[in-house]
């Protein structure tokens, strides 16, 4: 199973990721806890969503897998809940979540910062201009989330990757002529990774 390509250039010399924000209604905290309620629940039925996992048991993992191997997991920093690990032309590299399902279904380069680099001492990120490929720059690594690592243990059944085929071929699926209890089942993970 190969997700769509998704390429992001992640910026090393940008610092904590505090970007100017216009002026926001305040904040509903039952809507946010649904929200990350939701979320975990869509991260835990992916099967590469790896938990508490630390940055080198990430980097153990990904290190004999292909550019553009990716997995989720806690973020070490107490300000992130989420870090994406990934494969890149330079080795594993970790990154804190800011968006990820934005550039997921975009597939293009964000302009702003869409991630601080994690806490990683044996993954700095940086290449030599040689091995960089077009795009880079000095101070950038290129990222491209090829395909999920799914956990051995949490592999998706079979329905599941009915429904991942079925969400990558159709934005409506209820449309589809199918029973009711099939389109609520599209409808518990609405995503194609």
């Amino acid at each position: 199973m190969v997700a769509p390509a998704v390429t992001m250039v992640h910026r090393l010399d940008q610092g904590p990721c505090c970007p100017h924000r216009p002026h926001q209604p305040p904040l509903d905290l039952g809507e946010d806890l649904s929200c990350i309620t939701a979320t975990f629940q869509y991260l835990h039925t992916s099967g590469w969503y790896w938990g508490s996992i630390s940055a080198s048991q990430a980097r153990s993992t990904l290190l004999t897998k292909s550019e553009g191997t990716f997995l989720v997991r806690d973020s070490s920093h107490p300000q992130y809940m989420l870090a994406l690990s990934v494969m890149t032309h330079c080795g594993p590299t970790s990154v804190r979540i800011n968006l990820i399902q934005h550039y997921s279904r975009s597939g293009h380069t964000p302009q702003g910062p869409a991630a601080s680099i994690e806490d990683n001492p044996l993954s700095t990120g940086k290449s030599d201009a040689a091995q960089r490929p077009p795009g880079t720059d000095d101070n950038g690594v290129l990222l491209k989330l090829l395909r999920p690592l799914h956990r051995p243990d949490t592999f998706p059944c079979l329905q599941h990757l009915a429904r991942l085929a079925i969400n990558r071929n159709t934005n409506c699926p209820d449309q589809l002529p199918l029973p009711n209890p099939l389109l609520d089942y599209l409808h518990d993970y609405p995503f194609h990774i």
